[in-house]
């Protein structure tokens, strides 16, 4: 009885020190409600007028919102949960840059990621976003291929709120 309660305490352990490493694997000032400042951002197409990422704790994981207005007044509005594992998740919404419909976010370490976007397969982006020491402001250098085919570099600087 005793080798069966003890194994059963080493597996639930495990688990619950796996589940923490996760959790712990980027910083609490990652998460947040995050405003675009278009004074401190550089854009290769027009900038768009406005744009607020809330970035939440998902389980193991992330939720993702964007929500803002595109330089042609047109809604951005979309959304995606990831485990942070690397692995391709749906996205959906209006205003998806490459007109994504999968993500990938996988973390560098605790205050950076980087993130693959595909459409049907086929890589349309890559973001890497970090978060400043003092964990005020994100910076999201961005390389997305436009509807065009050209890729397009941008740097979007994010305040906290």
């Amino acid at each position: 009885m005793k080798h069966i309660l003890t194994t059963v305490a080493v597996v639930v352990l495990s688990l619950a020190g796996s589940s923490l490493l996760m959790a712990q694997s980027i910083d609490p000032s990652y998460l947040g409600v995050w405003k675009l400042n278009l004074a401190k951002s550089k854009y290769t197409n027009p900038a768009p007028k406005s744009m607020t990422r809330t970035i939440e704790a998902q389980g193991n994981g992330l939720k993702g919102n964007f929500d803002g207005i595109a330089a042609d007044g047109s809604r951005i509005a979309y959304s995606f949960t990831t485990q942070l594992d690397g692995k391709p998740v749906p996205i959906s919404g209006s205003g998806i840059p490459g007109g994504a419909d999968m993500i990938a976010v996988k973390p560098l370490n605790s205050r950076t990621t980087t993130t693959t976007t595909t459409k049907g397969g086929k890589v349309v982006g890559t973001v890497r976003t970090e978060v400043s020491k003092d964990g005020k402001s994100t910076t999201q250098t961005s390389k997305i291929t436009d509807a065009n085919g050209k890729t397009v570099t941008d740097v979007s600087v994010y305040d906290k709120q």
